[in-house]
């Protein structure tokens, strides 16, 4: 993992020297990239994940992973700075929760297709962009480790594979390099006891390049 975070890492910062270049469109002091306003990115972040729920034994704290992710942005027309994103992304989401005195982590990894809005707002060399939109999850890797037990299982034997909800936050872009932070708020059930509710929550603050 520790490689594979270098590697993306050096990858981020290598790209906006290769990259395309902006171009200035004609009678309009906004920038555009070229191939008509669309862009592709990358992004790597951390995510704070939490659960709410009214079952305390699944209602847990802040849990640190990773997100990873590729975008693809669509300009929605050239007379507003009006933006589609759309992205696959890898996701660790969760929690930690204390039962009799014991730690209790659960960890989802997800497959996620967040779409988001974006609208661009020029500050001098800066294009500040908030975004509101949603997210889909799909579960493909997950454990749940009790210290009291000492036993592992696969965290989708209590949770839902499928998770989804409202997604929203605000970017800032200078030349290529892109800074974001937001929050998924899941809108679904992910329990799987039909007497419990739990919904996951989590806080993102991702970099990365678009290009």
């Amino acid at each position: 993992m520790k490689k594979l975070l270098i590697l993306i890492l050096t990858a981020l910062f290598v790209l906006p020297t290769t990259a395309q270049h902006y171009r200035h469109m004609e009678g309009n002091d906004r920038y555009y990239r070229a191939g008509q306003g669309n862009y592709f990115g990358l992004r790597l972040g951390l995510n704070i994940a939490s659960i709410s729920s009214g079952n305390l034994d699944l209602d847990a704290d802040a849990y640190a992973g990773l997100f990873l992710s590729g975008v693809y942005g669509v300009q929605l027309s050239y007379r507003a700075p009006l933006w589609m994103e759309f992205g696959l992304a890898y996701s660790e989401k969760g929690g930690v929760s204390r039962i009799d005195g014991y730690d209790v982590k659960y960890r989802l990894g997800y497959m996620q297709i967040p779409i988001v809005c974006k609208y661009n707002i020029d500050v001098s060399n800066f294009r500040i962009q908030p975004f509101l939109g949603g997210f889909l999850s799909v579960g493909v890797t997950g454990k749940t480790k009790n210290y009291h037990t000492r036993v592992s299982r696969s965290s989708y034997d209590i949770f839902k594979r499928f998770d989804g909800g409202v997604r929203l936050g605000c970017g800032a872009e200078y030349q290529m390099i892109y800074l974001e932070a937001g929050i998924d708020i899941s809108l679904a059930n992910i329990s799987k006891d039909d007497f419990d509710t739990a919904h996951s929550r989590c806080i993102f603050i991702n970099a990365g390049v678009n290009f």
